[in-house]
């Protein structure tokens, strides 16, 4: 019998990578798992990322890196200090956890020198899988992952690999104008997490979000507040009565012409009031009914009337190829079907799976027992014995094929950036391709927003004075690669938008579902099928850091709630990497997003294969087999 171990070559190597983990964390109790799920730590169980029987040696350096890292944090963060220092807002938490991250880091490296090069390995491929290298303006990249990245710097002197190194050099000079003074502390508070914490918060303040750190853990005014509580209290009294005795003196010594003069102008202003009474009266309203009062304004959202944005002005709904020339277009489509030429090939076959099953729905259909028509073979034998036998013909016929139009609405957020986005695009554009074949019109559309952290309605709340619960903070982007009229020839090239650097920002969820909702229930086909693809939940942090952190959540549950109540269309969803079933009843959530083409073709083909005609066209198929 062979040894199972000698089975899979990757075995010992991750026997060997779980003991050093569980030694680099100084937890012997730690439970270490490799799963194609995203990595990740829950309590005493550590998930690092699957590997192959042909272990790679990337795939070993991501493992170890990712293993590193988390065992880092393990060892060298305490749960309850994060949390007391933990800031409210969104944008706030993620300079905060990132920064923290980085401290385990730096700290690991300088104890054990040999982790550096292998978290050096898992930041180069985050970043390059998230298109970091090839960012151009510091608007379109992460703070908070660079303001790690310069922590981890500063901490280890070690250069950062590729994209990471980019993305700190983008924000650099804001960093150290805005917070170079706290920066010269950092070598004493690495050490410490509560100094490091504290450290952490006044670095968010120095970068312009202190409105999100909510309180300060070590504020002690609450304690000096209650200290002199009994002088306020002991003093009221007395001031109380002080006022009173200034009333009284006021009253009674005041002279009395004053008097006078203040009894004079009480009564003129009586006489104003009396005035303005008869004056109404004189000039009554003429007979007949009251003008009708002006119609209040549409809400935002049907879905939800309380949801609202504070500025609109600066909404985008756009076409592709007003985004970029024709010529940025066909470089970036021809880039687009570089990398994933591998991947057309399985696409293109469950295409041409899915055009047959379609096309056996439309084409024709058999008029079975006439009097004349064409012959029917599965009565052959009875013609030849009786030729005169009747009802033994069949007719060809075309179905009533119902029209349809689908609509892919893609997720154009920063979180989709490389790959998953990339696939996405070539997913559409095949089964775009595919049901024009068969008749069935197209729209694709994407939704982002035109600028991380609010943009140009973020500072026109701040110059307003920051009221309180604006809504929604910032400026949409939503994109029209391919109405449902125009022909997938003229519009391919517009696909390759989505590989454009810095379009990729935040995704705002509920209003994108309700703009694809509007158009494709304006269009005259007989059935609409609304396809939504995804990686999570809407995340804007302009937004959720002055509103409840649920505000966009619940809007786009209302949406959904109003589309699957009004039933005038069929909506699917695909999550990719997280499970969007907890949002939409008729979903899929897949781990790998090299499934996604599988999982668009099916639920496509479902969905047809369900429609009440299309299982009677069905039926009528399989009888004329047989």
């Amino acid at each position: 019998m062979s040894n199972k171990s000698n089975d899979n070559p990757a075995e010992p190597f991750k026997k060997a990578l779980a003991e050093a983990t569980r030694a680099m964390a100084d937890d012997r109790e730690l439970t270490v798992s490799y799963s194609v799920d995203p990595p990740g730590m829950s309590g005493d169980a550590m998930r690092l990322p699957q590997l192959t029987r042909r272990l790679t040696k990337e795939e070993v350096l991501i493992a170890r890196g990712t293993a590193d890292a988390m065992a880092l944090r393990r060892r060298f963060h305490d749960t309850g200090t994060h949390a007391r220092y933990l800031p409210a807002g969104p944008m706030a938490r993620d300079l905060y956890e990132a920064m923290e991250t980085a401290r385990c880091e730096a700290v690991g490296a300088r104890a054990m020198p040999g982790t550096a090069g292998n978290i050096d390995a898992r930041i180069a491929q985050e970043a390059e899988r998230r298109g970091y290298g090839g960012i151009t303006r510091p608007e379109d990249a992460p703070l908070a992952e660079a303001a790690a990245y310069m922590i981890r710097h500063l901490a280890t002197g070690r250069p950062l690999p590729g994209g990471a190194g980019n993305v700190m050099e983008l924000w650099r000079g804001f960093i150290e104008q805005q917070a170079g003074g706290t920066l010269e502390g950092l070598e004493d508070a690495l050490d410490d997490q509560t100094a490091f914490a504290r450290f952490a918060r006044r670095m968010i303040d120095d970068l312009g979000y202190g409105d999100q750190l909510g309180d300060d853990p070590d504020d002690d005014s609450e304690d000096e507040s209650e200290d002199g509580t009994d002088d306020d209290t002991t003093d009221e009294p007395e001031s109380a009565d002080s006022e009173g005795d200034d009333e009284g003196e006021d009253d009674t010594d005041a002279p009395p012409d004053e008097g006078r003069e203040q009894d004079a102008a009480t009564a003129e202003m009586a006489f104003d009031e009396n005035a303005e009474d008869e004056l109404a009266e004189d000039t009554e309203l003429p007979e007949g009914e009251m003008p009708p009062e002006p119609p209040a304004p549409p809400p935002h959202s049907l879905a939800d009337p309380g949801y609202r944005p504070f500025l609109t002005d600066h909404d985008e709904e756009i076409r592709a190829e007003d985004l970029a020339d024709p010529a940025e277009l066909e470089r970036l489509r021809a880039w687009l079907d570089q990398q994933l030429d591998p991947l057309k090939g399985a696409v293109g076959r469950l295409a041409n799976k899915l055009q047959r099953r379609l096309q056996a729905q439309q084409n024709r259909s058999w008029e079975f027992d006439l009097e004349e028509g064409t012959l029917d073979a599965g009565r052959l034998a009875r013609v030849v014995a009786n030729p005169t036998t009747p009802l033994s013909f069949k007719r060809e016929k075309d179905t009533e094929f119902r029209d349809t139009v689908v609509t892919l609405l893609l997720d154009n957020s920063g979180s989709m950036r490389g790959r998953p986005i990339s696939i996405a695009a070539i997913c559409a554009d095949v089964l775009a391709r595919t049901l024009e074949r068969c008749a069935v019109k197209v729209e694709i559309l994407g939704f982002t927003t035109r600028a991380w952290k609010g943009g140009q309605a973020r500072e026109k709340w701040l110059q307003a004075g920051r009221p309180q619960l604006p809504g929604r903070l910032n400026d949409l982007r939503h994109i029209i690669y391919k109405s449902a009229d125009a022909p997938w020839r003229r519009t391919r090239d517009n696909l390759g938008l989505m590989m454009k650097e810095g379009l990729l920002k935040e995704n705002i969820d509920g209003e994108a579902l309700e703009w694809a909702h509007r158009r494709i229930t304006a269009r005259p086909e007989a059935r609409k099928i609304l396809m939504v693809i995804s990686d999570g939940a809407p995340v804007d942090d302009s937004t959720l850091s002055v509103n409840p952190a649920n505000y966009l959540e619940k809007h786009l549950r209302d949406v959904i709630a109003m589309v699957e109540r009004k039933r005038q269309v069929e909506l699917i969803a695909i999550g990719i990497g997280h499970d969007v079933t907890r949002y939409y009843s008729r979903a899929v959530t897949i781990t790998d997003v090299e499934q996604l083409a599988g999982a668009m073709t099916e639920q496509l083909a479902s969905l047809f294969d369900q429609d009440p005609r299309a299982r009677a066209r069905m039926v009528g198929i399989r009888r004329a087999i047989r």
